[in-house]
C-alpha cells in the first residue's frame, strides 16, 4: 500500500506538474521530469521520445505472460488558469486544466508498488503519452517502431470525469467516447473593389449554403452506432474592411461519430458538399485534418477485469454518464490489445474539465493507483 509519506511526495510531485504545464507537442521538461522520477523505481527499462515526447516505464517480471499497459497523458492546455491556489500555473496562457498532471503521478504511484512488490509473471507498462489533446500522441506512439518493444495484450486508462461522485468510477464495455475529426476547409477565389463585387469571386454564398448543409450531416442524437454530429466551430469570409470583397474563406467545422467507420464516410460526405458548392461559384477548395480522434471502444473482458478490481478495493462502480460525445485518444491502444477506459468522479460539483478554475483532487491519486494496482496483479499476479 502506499504510505502516507508517499501521499505527500505524489501529492507535492502533482502540484510541481500543475505549475509547468507544457501543451500537445511540446511536452519536454514535462517528459523529463518523469524519468527522472521513475528512475529510483528501477524499472527494467525506460523508453524516451515515443511518438514524440512519450516515456514508458517497463517493469518486467523476466517470466513469461501478457504485456499489461497502463496510460496517463503529459499535456496540459492553451488556457489561462483562474486559480489562487499556490500551485497555480506559472505559465501564462497554459494550464494543467484536463488532470493529467492527476493521470501522470497516480502513475507514478502504481510505479512505487510495482517496485517494492513486483508482478509474478509478464510485464507492466506505464505509458506516458504526449499529445493527447489534439489526438495525435496515442497514433504517434503506437506508429513509433520503438512501441513493438512494449506491445500490450492488455491496455488501461483512467481519466477524471467531472459530474460523478467522488471516488465513483463509470465504465461499461463498448462505446465511452465518440471519435471526432476537425475538418478546416478553405476556399479561394478573387477579390475586387467593394463598388464592383462582379470583378471578383466571392466565397460569401457558398459560405452561408455551406454551413447549414454541414450541420444537417449530423444533428446528434441517441449515442448509438448511427450517432452523428457536425458542429461547425468557425467561419470568416475575407477581412474586416468595407473597401474589399471578400476573395477567400474558410469554415471549421468538427465530425462526431461512434464509429471510425462511420467518420470516414461523414468525412467524405462533408469533403464532396464543399466541392460541390465551391465549383457551382467558381471556387478552388483545400482541407486540412485537425484534431482527428479515434473511438474509444472498451473490450467486454478488459471491462470486466477492472469492473472486479474495482470490486475488489471497494472502489464504488457503474455506467453513469456513458457513453460520452467527447473524444479521447486512448482508443488506439485498443486496436492492438484488449483495452478498457475508466471515468473517475473527482465529485459532482467539482469545475468541469477544460474549465479555467478547474484542479485535479489530489485525493484520487491512491484511488486510482490501487485500482491500477489490482488489475495488474488480477492478470499477472
Amino acid at each position: 500500500m502506499l504510505t502516507n509519506s508517499d501521499l505527500v511526495e505524489l501529492t507535492e510531485f502533482r502540484r510541481a506538474l500543475h505549475q509547468k504545464p507544457e501543451v500537445s507537442g511540446e511536452e519536454v521538461e514535462t517528459a523529463r521530469t518523469i524519468v527522472s522520477a521513475l528512475r529510483p523505481l528501477s524499472p527494467s527499462r525506460i523508453l524516451t521520445g515515443l511518438g514524440g515526447h512519450g516515456v514508458a516505464a517497463l517493469f518486467d517480471s523476466g517470466k513469461p505472460g501478457p504485456t499489461v499497459l497502463f496510460r496517463a497523458e503529459l499535456d496540459g492546455l492553451p488556457i489561462e488558469e483562474l486559480s489562487e491556489a499556490p500551485w497555480r500555473s506559472q505559465i501564462p496562457g497554459k494550464g494543467h486544466l484536463c488532470g493529467h498532471d492527476g493521470h501522470m503521478t497516480m502513475l507514478l504511484a502504481l510505479g512505487r508498488l510495482l517496485s517494492r512488490k513486483p508482478v509474478a509473471s509478464g510485464r507492466v507498462v506505464l505509458m506516458f503519452q504526449p499529445a493527447e489533446e489534439d489526438g495525435s500522441g496515442a497514433r504517434a506512439v503506437v506508429a513509433d517502431p520503438a512501441f513493438a518493444e512494449i506491445a500490450p495484450d492488455w491496455a488501461f486508462a483512467i481519466h477524471n470525469e467531472p459530474g460523478r461522485a467522488f471516488g465513483y468510477v463509470s465504465t461499461r464495455a463498448g462505446l465511452i467516447n465518440c471519435a471526432s475529426r476537425g475538418l478546416a476547409i478553405k476556399l479561394s477565389g478573387k477579390t475586387a473593389h467593394a463598388a464592383n463585387p462582379e470583378d471578383g469571386l466571392s466565397p460569401a454564398r457558398t459560405v452561408s449554403d455551406l454551413i447549414p448543409a454541414l450541420s444537417a450531416l449530423g444533428t446528434g442524437g441517441a449515442l448509438d452506432d448511427t450517432f452523428r454530429l457536425a458542429t461547425v466551430t468557425h467561419a470568416r469570409i475575407g477581412e474586416a474592411t468595407f473597401g474589399i470583397a471578400p476573395g477567400d474563406a474558410i469554415v471549421h467545422v468538427t465530425l462526431r461519430t461512434a464509429r471510425d467507420e462511420a467518420m470516414e464516410d461523414m468525412a467524405t460526405e462533408a469533403r464532396s458538399l464543399a466541392e460541390g458548392l465551391a465549383q457551382r461559384d467558381g471556387l478552388a477548395v483545400s482541407f486540412e485534418v485537425k484534431d482527428d480522434f479515434a473511438a474509444s471502444i472498451n473490450d467486454a473482458e478488459a471491462t470486466a477485469v477492472a469492473v472486479a478490481a474495482m470490486d475488489a478495493v471497494g472502489a464504488a462502480n457503474g455506467d453513469d454518464g456513458l457513453p460520452m460525445r467527447a473524444s479521447e485518444d486512448f482508443g488506439v491502444f485498443g486496436w492492438g490489445a484488449k483495452a478498457a477506459m475508466l471515468c473517475l468522479g473527482p465529485g459532482e460539483d467539482h469545475a468541469a474539465l477544460h474549465n479555467p478554475d478547474y484542479d485535479f483532487p489530489d485525493d484520487l491519486i491512491p484511488i486510482g493507483a490501487a485500482i491500477f494496482d489490482r488489475i495488474a496483479r488480477d492478470l499477472l499476479g
